[in-house]
């Protein structure tokens, strides 16, 4: 019984684990940078099928709706070795008429960091969202692709805008000799 639960354990660890092998899909719902979030007025209450805490997501600012609009939304960073880390700075501005309030900035992996400002951005003010990605065992000898995305959450129409930051992390094979022969001879 002690060895299903531990099966059972390792599993769930696995599902769980934050590595990528191959590209992501995530980007199919990413907002494009030339159409800005329109002004809509403030949603109904949801019903609890669709509450943001049920679904375990960060609730929407309560008040007026504006609009934000990103210089880009998808940042290439090209091919890194395993073990850099990449920051890259996402500027936006607030394009509505009411003060522009991110409640939340959440990366896909625990290796995608964002930092956002906390204070709100009056209208017509700009401001940055700096993500840092490490690529900390996300490498593989020749390259490995990866492609991450943030979730900001925001008083707009719709609440929830989408950045990517994708390359390739490759992996030295001397170093990657090296750590299979020492994952064999532990076996």
């Amino acid at each position: 019984m002690k060895k299903l639960g531990l099966l059972f354990a390792f599993g769930f660890f696995a599902m769980m684990s934050c590595k990528n092998e191959g590209t992501s899909t995530e980007t199919a719902d990413a907002v494009t940078p030339s159409a800005p979030t329109a002004a809509a007025p403030a949603a109904n209450v949801a019903s609890p099928a669709t509450s943001p805490i049920a679904n375990n997501e960060p609730a929407v600012p309560a008040g007026p709706i504006t609009s934000i609009e990103f210089s880009e939304i998808e940042y290439d960073f090209g091919t890194v070795m395993e073990g850099e880390k990449v920051v890259h700075d996402y500027a936006f501005k607030n394009t509505g008429d009411e003060p522009l309030i991110i409640q939340n900035a959440k990366g896909s992996c625990g290796c995608t960091v964002p930092d956002w400002p906390r204070d709100p951005i009056a209208p017509g003010e700009s401001g940055v969202i700096k993500v840092q990605f490490d690529s900390k065992n996300k490498g593989k000898v020749g390259g490995g692709k990866q492609s991450k995305r943030v979730t900001i959450t925001a008083n707009t129409d719709p609440v929830n805008t989408y950045l990517t930051i994708s390359g390739s992390v490759d992996k030295d094979a001397e170093k990657a000799a090296a750590e299979e022969a020492a994952k064999k001879a532990k076996s």
